[in-house]
């Protein structure tokens, strides 16, 4: 019979954490997120009018949104009208530069539109450029 040797008995086997399984939701998670970004740039559905300009290609976009039921976004995100100026503000601190962009509905009043452009003037924005669709 053979006998045990004391180094044999002391040896005990580490369990090991497997970094594959977690590698792969990593990735899958990735990848996900690569396709949903895009999509949620355009959740709000606006009909924007058609004009020949083409204005983006910045590196950071500020976007407000006014859709065909009279509801305010920035950057996506609900917001009210009394909001509006104190969030851009805050938002524009170090960029001063940077134009914020107003995508309104088609069917919204021209006169609603002027009203936002006249409240991000006033909060110091210098530039706002008005978002067209392509013909």
């Amino acid at each position: 019979m053979p006998r045990l040797n004391r180094r044999n008995a002391r040896k005990v086997h580490m369990p090991e954490i497997s970094l594959t399984p977690m590698i792969d939701t990593f990735c899958v998670l990735l990848v996900i997120f690569m396709i949903a970004a895009p999509m949620v740039q355009h959740a709000i559905k606006v009909e924007l009018p058609q004009g020949k300009a083409k204005e983006g290609g910045k590196e950071q976009e500020f976007v407000v949104t006014l859709s065909k039921d009279n509801k305010l976004y920035f950057n996506n995100f609900p917001i009210t009208r009394k909001e509006l100026t104190s969030t851009v503000h805050k938002a524009l601190l170090n960029n001063e530069e940077c134009p914020v962009y107003v995508r309104a509905d088609e069917t919204v009043s021209y006169g609603e539109v002027i009203a936002i452009v006249d409240a991000l003037k006033c909060s110091g924005v210098h530039y706002v450029a008005m978002a067209t669709r392509a013909h």
